[in-house]
């Protein structure tokens, strides 16, 4: 879905533009629609968009369970209840329910809506913040749209992607491979 966002921002075919959706909610809406037609394949994808990406079915569809949505917010009111403070923190819960959506909704309405510009293109992403503590680099969305391969989405003086250390972490310790064309 990501890579169909790519190839057809801003158009009636890009899954998630605030450009052809009246507010977040319906824009949230068609998104889960069609990332529901793709995971139980009632949409025809192009090869082009799924080449090279990996495919574990099962897990996709387990993953996408509401057992496993359950699952893990009992995982949540678990450790909130063996480790917090206080039992206030349980009122974080529903927070971390919707931290998916939320983020989503955050970048993909957000950030073609509000913010500064890099670099000019043919769409209207945007950088949410100077310094993207918040979406962990992914608020760096016109970065993104311009370099959509890099691992490091901040571009500019002054700008941090947080997860690009972890990032190399990870390519040092061989758990992942960063191609070193496109850091």
């Amino acid at each position: 879905m990501h890579r169909i966002h790519h190839a057809y921002t801003d158009t009636e075919m890009d899954p998630h533009s605030p450009t052809y959706d009246k507010n977040l909610f319906a824009m949230m809406w068609r998104t889960k629609k069609i990332y529901s037609d793709i995971l139980y394949e009632r949409m025809e994808i192009e090869p082009r968009f799924t080449k090279n990406v990996p495919s574990w079915k099962s897990f996709d569809l387990f993953a996408s369970s509401w057992g496993s949505r359950l699952f893990w917010i009992s995982v949540y009111i678990a450790l909130y209840l063996l480790f917090a403070p206080s039992a206030w923190f349980l009122v974080l819960v529903p927070i971390h329910a919707v931290m998916g959506p939320l983020h989503g909704v955050i970048i993909n309405w957000y950030a073609h809506k509000y913010g500064h510009v890099n670099y000019e293109t043919d769409n209207t992403s945007r950088n949410l913040f100077k310094v993207d503590w918040l979406m962990f680099g992914e608020g760096y969305h016109n970065n993104h749209h311009v370099h959509p391969s890099r691992s490091n989405f901040a571009a500019k003086k002054g700008e941090f992607d947080p997860c690009y250390p972890a990032i190399k972490l990870l390519d040092r310790l061989r758990v992942i491979r960063i191609n070193n064309n496109q850091v």
